[in-house]
């Protein structure tokens, strides 16, 4: 018997989001059911699109085979897509050997957060997973193609592509990950010479050496934050192969699974028996089975933003009461930095996404009749291997470190990763997975910023040695583009290791790194647009109880005028006053940060 809550959540999910569901099912129906979109380009159209197509011509003329688009977020400054550069091909030799064919239709903007923290390009990262979503279905906009494969890994570059991908759901679609770098440092050493660069203990070419042994090679980041949360959630939704979200670049299962994903979508492409569109596939049974795998493996915040625009992409309406309810009812079964000194590494070793499913299914936790892209949900219990040079699925094991995935009977704790906090200074997220208990509830008084640069000055000033409670205002969507916030933690994990109570407070965000830090995130409504933050003042005492769900100031904020100040000079420089258009229009951090 499934969980009462996760059928309690689905069913609302379903039923408030009826009108919209049947509105976007209806809209791909209709455009699934004019057939073949290449059947409808002219003869100057298809000559354009064969043009450059060399011996794949003909394939690509014969509307009897399929042409597969695809949309890559390939550069090589990311470490994680860096490996994308050969996949067309490998896509297109696997087409090609089964008489089909594949076009890259087009590439996607990919910055790294991991460069622009604490720069100025980071006040674009979010706003480009918009971009992306655009960038894609411009992509698509040729009509050539019968399936879409999409080759992104990273924090705003997956979300933005199947967001863009929905938008033309009437065709199968699916991702097809790059895999992990290798393990450099401990997880520990990392945050320990972090922390002691920021107390001025260590010098630059220490934190330098560090840094750079920490992220080495060609595969994603190995902590678990946005960018692995993208691979572990999609792959719960069904929305790649089964096991494939975390093998490594180096490994030659990666190849063959590549090659999978490929023939694949021969399979599930409309006119066959199990037609498959991307726009059904996303239903509000993915969505859960997303949401239910996020929290128990204590994922990034951010997707308390992205799977909400995801879900609007699919004409489902889902919302942050719907992440607490399931966070009630779901417990965290893995540990993995920061939430434990793990990396993603081993937790592949442990028994990866497979395993956890295997756990989450004996729980009764997630929907086993929701319809994945590839086979049905019982596949997705099952860990690929390498046998005689072909892909063989084999049962998912147990949790081979308990460590890392809970093994049967035990969890890691009965709750999930987030929680919801509603009060006087507004609603907003806070991930618990990683905060002691004793570190979840403050009452200090407020020290409030307009900057992460402000708060770094005011502790290397000496001015933070005290319980406190810091809030940055004006770093939501509307403001400037809500930046991750990772020069802080650093900080007040030192004012935490010198035994005051710390917390933060903000409208910005912190994605996957929150660690030990109690951190209010995502507030909302936004001090740029008069929310409650706009009205504190230094010395206004704070309550934050993460376990009840609270978020309250004991001061009459009522009583205040609005302190909304714009900075212009964070609207200027490193192309920001390109996407002016977007800090007037983008909907609040609850409703997806979205323009679209």
């Amino acid at each position: 018997m499934m969980n009462n809550t996760i059928l309690k959540v689905t069913n609302n999910i379903a039923e408030r989001s009826k009108a919209t569901r049947e509105a976007y099912l209806k809209h791909i129906a209709e455009l699934a059911n004019q057939g073949k979109s290449r059947k409808s380009l002219s003869c100057g159209n298809l000559a354009h699109t064969v043009a450059a197509c060399g011996g794949s011509k003909s394939s690509i003329l014969d509307f009897t085979t399929l042409n597969v688009g695809i949309i890559t977020a390939y550069n090589d400054m990311l470490s994680a897509h860096q490996p994308y550069l050969t996949y067309p091909d490998k896509i297109k030799e696997a087409l090609a050997n089964a008489g089909h064919s594949a076009q890259v239709a087009g590439g996607v903007p990919a910055m790294c957060d991991g460069v622009t923290q604490g720069q100025p390009g980071m006040d674009l990262s979010l706003f480009s997973r918009d971009l992306i979503a655009q960038a894609t279905a411009i992509g698509l906009s040729h009509n050539a193609f019968d399936a879409t494969l999409l080759l992104g890994v990273c924090d705003k570059i997956a979300p933005g592509q199947i967001i863009g991908a929905l938008s033309f759901g009437h065709v199968p679609a699916a991702f097809i990950p790059s895999g992990p770098m290798a393990t450099g440092i401990s997880n520990s050493e990392k945050v320990q010479v972090r922390q002691e660069y920021a107390a001025g203990n260590v010098g630059v070419a220490a934190l330098q050496n560090m840094e750079c042994n920490a992220y080495h090679s060609p595969g994603t980041c190995t902590f678990y934050g946005t960018a692995n949360t993208n691979q572990l959630v999609f792959e719960a939704m069904g929305l790649m192969l089964p096991g494939s979200a975390f093998v490594s670049p180096t490994d030659p299962l990666r190849d063959e699974l590549t090659k999978m994903a490929s023939l694949q979508m021969v399979k599930v492409a409309h006119g066959s028996a199990d037609f498959r569109p991307i726009g059904q596939v996303v239903d509000e049974k993915a969505l859960v089975n997303g949401l239910v795998a996020l929290l128990a493996s204590g994922g990034s915040t951010n997707h308390t933003i992205h799977m909400i625009a995801i879900a609007k992409a699919a004409g489902l309406i889902l919302t942050w009461d719907d992440f607490d309810h399931l966070s009630d009812v779901v417990p965290q079964l893995t540990k993995m930095y920061p939430n434990g000194p793990a990396d993603i590494n081993a937790f592949q070793a442990a028994g990866g996404v497979p395993t956890l499913m295997k756990r989450l299914s004996e729980l009764d936790l997630i929907h086993m009749d929701a319809t994945p892209i590839y086979g049905q949900m019982s596949d997705y219990l099952t860990s690929p291997r390498l046998i005689d040079g072909k892909v063989a699925y084999q049962p998912a094991q147990d949790s081979t470190d308990p460590d890392v995935i809970a093994v049967n009977g035990h969890v890691f704790s009965q709750q999930g990763g987030l929680k919801l906090l509603d009060g006087n200074l507004g609603r907003g997220m806070i991930k618990i997975s990683a905060v002691s208990e004793q570190d979840r509830y403050i009452k200090a008084p407020a020290r409030v910023f307009e900057s992460q640069h402000d708060v770094e000055k005011a502790y290397q000033a000496g001015e933070l040695n005290q319980d406190i409670i810091i809030v940055v205002r004006h770093n939501g969507p509307a403001a400037n583009g809500m930046p991750e916030l990772h020069k802080l933690m650093p900080i007040l994990g030192n004012v935490m290791k010198a035994g005051f109570k710390t917390a933060l407070v903000t409208d910005g965000r912190l994605s996957g790194a929150s660690g030990k830090v109690p951190a209010a995130i995502h507030m909302t409504p936004e001090s740029a647009k008069g929310g409650p933050l706009s009205r504190l003042q230094d010395g206004d005492v704070i309550v934050l109880d993460a376990q009840q769900g609270t978020i309250m100031c004991e001061s009459n904020l009522e009583a205040r005028e609005s302190n909304v100040t714009v900075n212009i000079n964070e609207h200027l420089g490193a192309g920001r006053e390109l996407f002016t258009i977007f800090r007037q229009y983008v909907s609040s951090a609850e409703a997806g940060a979205s323009i679209l």
